[in-house]
């Protein structure tokens, strides 16, 4: 099995087609007031800038010169359709995991070599034409006998690593790790084996059955003590297309109670909504599926105005739909899903209060790109969004660096040029236009006009 990982993907898109970012902090995400970042270059994490965490947070750490951009998934989304082309070529066996990272079954292929020698070989020319494919976009490999191992052998030397795990080699590399390098074992599993003396893998693998189950649940300890022992069997599944993105709980006994379900479809949206958002899919349906204390089961769903990856919406709609639906003679599993999807995000990741937020200097970064809301008039410089992708008819083609007082600010340079100048423009300049995402692969957009 080959586990592929792009390196701090949607922040390395970003630098390759802004020249200007090259080798400095770079942030993507929602740069608003509740906005998130969705990934962070790796000169922003050297300041502590991570996944997940508020982009005020981000803010505080980064020094000035930080970028902030919305995100541009018309980019992300062509650079990962490069790369999954070229892991297909691989083997018949690809199965996407999100738009930066992807298991391939080399054994469905009869004309690798697989000794180690030979899937060496095979990561080592993938990631040269991934680079060269994607105008140096790096990727980190694991190559192993199971998707376990894979995915913890692209993890050990990210960024641009390949790490292949020998066969019979994989307690050795396994064991020494943190207990939470297991895909089973987020922060409250973490901090309950935390509290039995359980801090890293090997720790784990000397816990008995019984004691795990104990711990987390028929099914959840059962699936750690396998992974402890590096006990995988998950097939690579190809991609035939997501129409949902669910989950569901089994409860050990029947619940009535609607603030302990509340916070049970709080936890369950939360996963949906990451999972959302690391493939870049947005929904518009909520469906809550329950099942009764009779095993009778039943679904309600809600469609919304507009899609959403947000876990707030998604655990509000949910939570109205248990109170609608009711919990009669308790409820022994509940599932929270998403359906309806189309690629980009419209959730809180890169939203923000159209109408109540004040508007930035127009020297500085721009606040984040708009959602789009019908029937509101927004303000001239409100077109547009840090990141974004413009061409002005006499200055060629660039990228928004800020907005506001009725002006926004550009920088015209191109994956393929020098880093260019920046000209600050009326908002509403007959010449400015949104643009479609730069083409890489092309020498492309020619010199740049001397400053002015």
């Amino acid at each position: 099995m080959l586990h592929l990982d792009l390196d701090a993907f949607f922040a390395a898109v970003e630098q390759r087609d802004k020249p200007s970012l090259r080798g400095r902090p770079v942030v993507v995400g929602g740069v608003g007031g509740r906005g998130v970042v969705a990934t962070a270059s790796y000169e922003a994490r050297a300041f502590g800038a991570r996944s997940a965490m508020s982009t005020a947070e981000a803010r505080r750490r980064c020094p000035s010169g930080t970028a902030f951009l919305g995100g541009r998934f018309a980019a992300y989304r062509a650079t990962s359709d490069v790369v999954m082309s070229l892991l297909r070529e691989l083997s018949p066996l690809v199965e996407p995991a999100s738009l930066d990272e992807a298991y391939v079954d080399l054994a469905a292929d009869e004309g690798h070599d697989l000794s180690v020698e030979g899937v060496t070989e095979i990561g080592r020319r993938l990631k040269e034409r991934i680079a060269a494919a994607t105008g140096g976009v790096t990727g980190s490999v694991g190559i192993g006998t199971s998707k376990l191992m894979a995915k913890i052998g692209s993890d050990l030397q990210k960024p641009d690593g390949l790490v292949v795990v020998p066969p019979g080699r994989e307690l050795e590399v396994l064991h020494p790790l943190p207990v939470t390098r297991l895909g089973g074992v987020g922060p409250a599993t973490a901090e309950r084996l935390h509290q039995i003396g359980v801090k890293t893998v090997g720790d784990l693998a000397a816990k008995s059955l019984p004691d795990l189950v104990a711990l987390a649940g028929r099914a959840h300890g059962a699936g750690l003590f396998a992974l402890a022992r590096a006990e995988d069997d998950r097939a690579v599944v190809p991609d035939r297309g997501v129409k949902s993105v669910s989950h569901e709980e089994t409860f050990e006994r029947d619940l009535t109670d609607l603030d302990v379900l509340g916070r049970e479809i709080d936890s369950m949206a939360a996963r949906v909504a990451k999972r959302l958002q690391a493939s870049a899919f947005s929904g518009r349906t909520v469906t809550l599926k329950l099942r009764r204390y009779d095993f009778t089961t039943l679904t309600r769903s809600q469609t919304l105005p507009h899609s959403t990856d947000d876990s707030r919406t998604i655990a509000t709609t949910a939570r109205r739909l248990l109170v609608e639906a009711g919990t009669q003679g308790g409820l022994r599993l509940l599932g929270v899903g998403v359906s309806g999807l189309s690629v980009y995000a419209q959730g809180d990741l890169f939203a923000e209060d159209l109408l109540g937020e004040a508007d930035p200097a127009p020297e500085a970064t721009a606040e984040e790109a708009p959602e789009a809301v019908p029937e509101v008039e927004l303000p001239v410089e409100r077109r547009w969004w840090p990141g974004q992708d413009v061409r002005h008819e006499e200055l060629g083609a660039g990228w928004v660096w800020g907005r506001g007082l009725g002006r926004v600010t550009v920088r015209f340079e191109g994956p393929r040029t020098a880093p260019g100048p920046v000209r600050t423009l009326a908002a509403d300049d007959p010449l400015l236009t949104p643009a479609d995402p730069p083409d890489w692969s092309q020498a492309g957009g020619g010199p740049l006009q001397e400053d002015r």
